[in-house]
């Protein structure tokens, strides 16, 4: 199974969060993970923030919220 911080790294090194790999994040942070899998994410929203990394949800304008159950 990919973990979050194969993910994250995947979309930093790429430049782009695709729907699907944040799908999968989504679930993944919803499940137990370790200190590299946070520190991997928290890295990626970095990112992402600054503009490095695209996120195909914000530019078709799909905004998907999920809770953890």
């Amino acid at each position: 199974m990919i973990s979050i911080r194969d993910l994250a790294n995947q979309a930093i090194t790429s430049g782009y969060l695709s729907l699907s790999a944040e799908e999968k994040l989504r679930n993944l942070l919803c499940q137990h993970y370790d200190l590299e899998d946070l520190d991997a994410f928290m890295k990626l929203q970095v990112e992402a923030m600054e503009g490095r990394v695209r996120q195909e949800s914000r530019e078709k304008g799909k905004f998907a919220h999920s809770s953890c159950s």
